[in-house]
């Protein structure tokens, strides 16, 4: 009869405790909230003791009797947060959060450096606008906002910055203009 060492488990435990300590691992996580809710459940989290960010920018809002600097969510419905893998349940269980933004049937996470290049753009104060389409070259648009409302045009360039150029052609002329991509929106 053999006998069993003791500690002769020490593969075993070793294995789990390596486990842990790889689920224990803090990672940014980006999180999608009810909409309107971003400041409200960020504010929870960080009353809960964790990391938070809310990339706000500032933006002129107009009232019919006013207009007044808010700061806004940069992106809708959107925060991340700086969690280990034990902590996902009391992120979920904190009101204003939805869920979880999942890629490849697994919990997206975001490296480190996107946050912070995230952070170091909003504090350059550069004008930023959020575009959730991709726009072609060449591509049919119709402009949907602003003082050139329902002219038509060819998408001619689009800058890394936030503007457009397009060709519009109503008299026979190209006329080149810059308009911002949410004034835009594809000719079906």
């Amino acid at each position: 009869m053999m006998k069993r060492k003791p500690g002769g488990n020490s593969g075993n435990v070793s294995k789990i405790n390596l486990l842990l300590s790889t689920n224990s691992e803090y990672n940014w996580y980006p999180v999608y909230t009810n909409p309107r809710a971003e400041k409200k459940a960020a504010e929870l989290l960080l009353q809960k003791g964790i990391e938070v960010y809310l990339p706000l920018h500032r933006q002129l809002k107009q009232w019919s009797d006013r207009k007044k600097w808010v700061e806004e969510p940069l992106i809708k419905s959107y925060l991340f947060v700086y969690i280990s893998v034990q902590q996902q349940m009391e992120v979920l269980t904190t009101r204003g959060i939805s869920r979880f933004i999942y890629f490849s049937g697994k919990i997206a996470s975001m490296p480190q450096r996107q946050i912070e290049q995230l952070k170091l753009l909003l504090a350059s104060e550069v004008d930023l606008e959020l575009v959730d389409r991709k726009f072609e070259k060449g591509e049919q648009v119709k402009i949907i906002a602003g003082p050139l409302m329902g002219l038509k045009g060819e998408l001619v360039n689009f800058h890394s910055q936030k503007r457009m150029i397009l060709r519009l052609d109503h008299t026979g002329q190209a006329v080149l203009v810059q308009i911002p991509a949410v004034f835009l929106e594809p000719l079906i």
